[in-house]
């Protein structure tokens, strides 16, 4: 009886968009082809226009207040589940920087950082959304204070989210860099349009699939991959994103925040990140700072 051995098929993976909790393609209909460290394709990505940035950051402005408003517990409880899902993804995940990240590490090196063990990255990528899940309820303690004043009043000082928080992701540490410039932001009450890394973006669209089924409201956290040359300065020029949060940019880059900012007066936070497993700094209340505001309130005190 003869026998026919079966061929593997493998079905390239089209990884689209997440704005507003539902994953849609590129209204323009690119898209662009990521490699792996063989130089086969490994994966294609939704290119984002400019038309997909508006969307995200309308997406993100709706659902900022509702965010913004829930109880911090209760954004603790959502970044905690956040973190359950993904590592319920563990193996995808550890498979997407792996297969990715020989050919996206040139760029990382060019940049003089040293690529992660895949498996490390994504248990520290863990750990570091447990963290800020813990600190949604705190942080405003920490931060935050009763004032000394002189007279028949006192004050107190507590922080408010600043809004719609733009995040963008350097080529190093596809994963946990953009973990670590998403989770202080949400912890917060800020409504996150997050640009992927240029280099591997497939470790943040598995992280809006753990999202889409891990009680995220839609519009929380929109997710984009695309060509930080296209998308930067539109995201520095745009007048209802609040503020920047990104690391280990180009000096151009860095420059074109910058100068965006002059323009429209939003606040840019591109940290200079040696090491991403550097707990001590990255755990730390202090990230969040940048993306809150303060607001004091006075009240009169008996005599």
């Amino acid at each position: 009886m003869a026998t026919r051995s079966a061929a593997r098929l493998d079905v390239l993976k089209t990884y689209k968009l997440y704005i507003d909790g539902k994953f849609p393609r590129t209204e323009s209909g690119r898209t662009m082809i990521i490699e792996s460290g063989k130089g086969s394709v490994f994966a294609h990505m939704c290119r984002a226009s400019r038309k997909d940035l508006r969307e995200a950051v309308e997406a993100a402005r709706k659902a900022q207040s509702g965010w913004a408003g829930a109880t911090a517990y209760l954004r603790g409880q959502i970044l905690y589940r956040m973190a359950e899902m993904l590592e319920g993804k563990k193996r995808e995940l550890i498979e997407a920087i792996e297969a990715v990240g020989s050919g996206a590490s040139k760029k990382a090196k060019r940049a003089k950082h040293k690529p992660l063990d895949a498996e490390t990255e994504v248990l520290a990528s863990i750990d570091r959304l447990v963290c800020f899940a813990g600190w949604a309820d705190k942080y405003s303690q920490v931060l935050g204070c009763n004032n000394p004043v002189a007279g028949p009043f006192y004050n107190f000082t507590s922080p408010e989210p600043t809004g719609v928080v733009a995040a963008i992701a350097p080529d190093e540490a596809p994963l946990l860099a953009f973990v670590s410039l998403v989770a202080p932001a949400l912890c917060a009450g800020n409504a996150v349009v997050a640009l992927a890394s240029e280099a591997n973006p497939v470790p943040a669209a598995v992280f809006a699939e753990a999202c889409a089924t891990g009680d995220v409201p839609g519009g929380v956290l929109n997710i984009l991959t695309g060509f930080r040359s296209e998308l930067v300065p539109v995201i520095a020029a745009h007048r209802d994103i609040d503020a920047i949060h990104a690391a280990n940019l180009s000096v151009e880059e860095t420059t074109t925040l910058k100068q965006g900012a002059a323009e429209n007066i939003k606040r840019v936070v591109v940290r200079n990140v040696p090491d991403w497993l550097d707990t001590a700094e990255a755990h730390s209340p202090w990230r969040i700072e940048p993306l809150i505001d303060f607001k004091t309130m006075w009240h009169p005190a008996s005599a």
